[in-house]
């Protein structure tokens, strides 16, 4: 009884940081079931997933409703976004535990210094409409799903940088466009690490949960803060998940 309260607890602190950062909560609850719970990096990016596929869904209808997502940019990234989040996860689950573990930090820590060069050098002014359509969506669709695929992280973490800086969106429409890039990629990912045997389901569901019940709310904050400062938190929440898992490799 006393787990089930931690997780749930757990689970409605990682809904909060999804809404606010448009990830579905993933990117941190990998780091903690890794670092406090001991779960391999497989297991770990699974059992993650089992929280952010809910937390996605309703993250992406309450950003829907503070901005309405267009779905003719929407669909280049969530189909292309499927079929390559899917190459990327049965890729994933053969790669050794302790070396992933070790590819996954380097992935945080470039993406971290991405958003960092972002942050303080010179920030193209927002467009007021999309800058690039198809194809260049549905690359970046690919590009993202297969990373997303790879770490269980959900594509989201990596489009919503290049929708903003490459495609000239707000922040809160660029994580809302990645939410609709990541529903379906992080659904394929977690079928694939299911049938690999590598999903915590009894702390994973009541991660869920907690996060369902919290994610709403970090969604409204993400609307009332500045566009400088999400985007400088969401430097400083890659660089603690980098440096929680750069302790155990």
């Amino acid at each position: 009884m006393i787990d089930l309260v931690m997780y749930l607890l757990l689970g409605a602190a990682l809904g909060t940081v999804g809404g606010l950062f448009g990830i579905g909560g993933g990117l941190i609850a990998i780091p903690v079931l890794g670092v406090w719970f001991g779960l391999d990096q497989q297991l770990a990016q699974g059992t993650a997933l089992v929280m952010v596929v809910p937390n996605v869904m309703l993250a992406l209808w309450r950003y829907h409703q503070h901005n309405r997502i267009e779905a003719r940019h929407a669909l280049p990234l969530a189909l292309m976004g499927f079929s390559f989040a899917w190459l990327g996860s049965i890729w994933a689950v053969g790669i050794d535990p302790q070396k992933m573990r070790t590819i996954f930090v380097v992935f945080l820590l470039a993406l971290s210094g991405y958003n960092l060069l972002r942050l303080f050098g010179n920030v193209p002014a927002t467009a007021s409409s999309m800058r690039y359509s198809w194809p260049w969506l549905g690359a970046l669709g690919a590009a993202s799903g297969a990373l997303g695929g790879l770490f269980g992280v959900g594509s989201a973490v990596v489009a919503t940088p290049v929708l903003t800086s490459v495609f000239g969106t707000s922040q809160v429409v660029a994580q809302g466009l990645a939410l609709a890039l990541a529903l379906p990629s992080t659904g394929v990912t977690l079928v694939t690490y299911g049938l690999h045997h590598q999903v915590n389901w009894l702390v994973g569901l009541p991660l869920a949960a907690g996060g369902l019940l919290s994610i709403s709310w970090g969604v409204k904050v993400a609307h009332a803060l500045p566009e400088r400062l999400l985007r400088a938190l969401f430097c400083v929440f890659l660089v603690m998940c980098a440096v929680m898992l750069g302790l155990r490799t």
